[in-house]
């Protein structure tokens, strides 16, 4: 019976992540379009529902019932997959992130734990599963048979190499203060209060995780692989229905996994920042530092302009790089003169 149980709670925690990263989504659209709206002095959304708040409802509607069109030239079973791709892969990364500690169901001794998977890897999951949905946009623009999707892949295949090696040396810092790979092990370290996370002890490794991070989700200032102005909408430029649909999900669900990520090696997890506020469950902890993070992907939409190629590729091999590795040096040799 102890084993029914664990299937029945696995199913419904899938069931219920799934279910909220798939609001989150479709209301991060919402809110993107709302703040980029007051940044530029407009509305934004405000047609559907009241204060616009039906307009995802309305988009997908629209995505599901618009012409779904494969080009002639295009490898089609490829084509097909790409987009199923990028959205499993960001889905996927979702299930090692831990958004709470635990808690006891009412009148019975049954805990639950508020994350689907506990893995003693877990960033090195993360890391296998972001390089796969990579894959899914570079497939996808080569398999149109189009020169501007082709263009757009190989931008996204160069840009992935350069800033995925910057990211996860940012990120060793972290595992070298922490002594684990395990997610839920790297948020206890940090717990006592907001002095106790990572970001005092690494700033330098947080400002460029969320360089990198930016990066890798093709957000502006680094989204040369669909850069509307040059490659006219990039490796994406031939799909159309759903499966532009499940290209643009996929992207603000990297953004949320990006954040949730960042909330977890460097803003303490669902640590609250006072001990004296833990009567306030992680949960909510975990959502407002989220919250911040995804404004702030939002806000700097609106503020930076979009970088040049070779600017990109030469921030990310000249800049970036050097900096993890000084930063990861002076770690370790901190680390190594304490012990």
């Amino acid at each position: 019976m102890e084993l029914l149980y664990l299937l029945i709670e696995l199913i419904v925690k899938c069931v219920v992540v799934f279910a909220g990263l798939m609001i989150v989504v479709a209301y991060l659209t919402w809110l993107e379009r709302k703040v980029l709206g007051h940044i530029q002095v407009r509305m934004g959304p405000n047609r559907c529902g009241p204060y616009g708040l039906l307009q995802p409802f309305s988009d997908a509607v629209k995505a599901f019932f618009k012409e779904d069109l494969i080009p002639e030239r295009a490898d089609k079973a490829v084509f097909v997959i790409s987009p199923m791709i990028c959205i499993i892969a960001a889905i996927s990364i979702f299930a090692v992130i831990p958004f709470g500690n635990q808690f006891t169901i009412p009148g019975t001794n049954w805990v639950v734990k508020l994350r689907l998977a506990d893995i003693d890897v877990g960033l090195l999951y993360i890391f296998g599963i972001a390089s796969l949905g990579e894959y899914g946009i570079v497939l996808g623009g080569w398999s149109s048979g189009n020169k501007f999707g082709l263009a757009g892949s190989l931008r996204a295949a160069a840009q992935m190499i350069s800033y995925e090696v910057a990211l996860g040396l940012s990120i060793i810092g972290v595992i070298i203060l922490s002594q684990s790979l395990r997610l839920t092990e790297i948020v206890s370290a940090q717990a006592g209060g907001f002095w106790n996370w990572n970001v005092w002890y690494q700033p330098v490794a947080f400002v460029l995780y969320i360089i990198c991070g930016l990066a890798e989700i093709n957000r502006t200032p680094f989204d040369m692989p669909e850069a509307e102005s040059e490659l006219a909408c990039g490796f994406n430029i031939e799909y159309s229905s759903m499966k532009f649909a499940l290209f643009f999900m996929a992207e603000y669900a990297h953004m949320v996994t990006m954040g949730a990520l960042a909330v977890t090696l460097f803003w303490g997890g669902w640590q609250p920042p006072h001990p004296a506020l833990g009567f306030i469950p992680g949960f909510i902890w975990f959502c407002i530092k989220l919250f911040v993070f995804l404004f702030f992907f939002i806000w700097q939409r609106g503020t930076y302009p979009r970088l040049r190629y070779d600017q990109i590729m030469k921030f990310g091999w000249k800049v970036l790089l050097p900096l993890t590795l000084v930063n990861l040096l002076i770690t370790a040799l901190i680390v190594a003169l304490k012990g």
